[in-house]
């Protein structure tokens, strides 16, 4: 049977292509998929095994049967950990944005507007907004950092950043929620992800922003090569 595999940040780098079609036995694994691609791209063998893999912008287990005409997705370790790869997604949307009166989700390529993202969180009985943004250090690891670049899995990412606010949303009293992460080409300096959140308390708004930010770097399909003097690397896929 034929299936297609798409890659992204190391994988797509060290296949050399964003896709490939392959035929491979029915029933075939991810796991099985995987082993292929070893043979017929050895510059894959230099990184780490997949800790996810997904179809339909899901999660799957590494043991799920494919069939005819699926599109499996390589999931490299993003930015900040390895994502669950039986976890799955409560949300429907699949454009870039979704927007309601509490909740907001967004990727952009443009610079963070960090007013714009307050204002969607502001609520006349909020008695507390936490802001959190992530920046782009000079350094990392000892190594002179000249700017970084971010790739993601669009329509799967928009999927959890969902699943991360509605997950928020049920457990803490919040008023609204906002996640803005930013793709492309960042300097030093540069705003990669703003959250935003209120709620009546300041207690409630701090602990969902930390969950917001942790469960972000752990399970959203984002991923960040850093360029630094002597070289470059997607993080959390060099070789160990």
């Amino acid at each position: 049977m034929f299936i297609s595999v798409r890659a992204f940040a190391s994988y797509r780098e060290a296949i050399g292509a964003p896709s490939v079609r392959l035929d491979v036995p029915a029933g075939s694994t991810p796991s099985q998929v995987w082993d292929r691609l070893l043979g017929r791209y050895p510059r894959l063998a230099g990184l780490p095994k997949p800790h996810a893999f997904a179809i339909n912008e899901e999660y799957i287990e590494e043991n799920h049967a494919l069939r005819e005409r699926d599109e499996l997705v390589l999931i490299p370790p993003v930015s900040g950990g390895a994502p669950k790869s039986s976890q799955s997604s409560q949300s429907s949307q699949s454009s870039q944005s979704s927007q309601s009166t509490e909740a907001w989700v967004e990727l952009v390529e443009q610079t963070i507007d960090i007013n714009a993202v307050l204002e969607r969180v502001k609520h006349p009985q909020a008695g507390g907004i936490v802001l959190f943004l992530g920046t782009v250090r000079d350094n990392d690891r000892g190594r002179h950092v000249k700017f970084l670049e971010y790739e993601a899995y669009q329509p799967m990412a928009l999927k959890e950043m969902n699943r991360v606010v509605e997950e928020a949303r049920r457990r803490w009293p919040l008023l609204g929620i906002a996640i803005v992460h930013r793709l492309g080409h960042l300097g030093v300096g540069d705003i990669s992800v703003a959250i935003a959140v209120s709620s009546g308390h300041r207690k409630e708004a701090f602990e969902a922003g930390r969950y917001a930010i942790d469960t972000l770097k752990q399970t959203v399909p984002i991923w960040k090569k850093e360029v630094w003097d002597a070289g470059e690397a997607w993080i959390g896929s060099e070789a160990t």
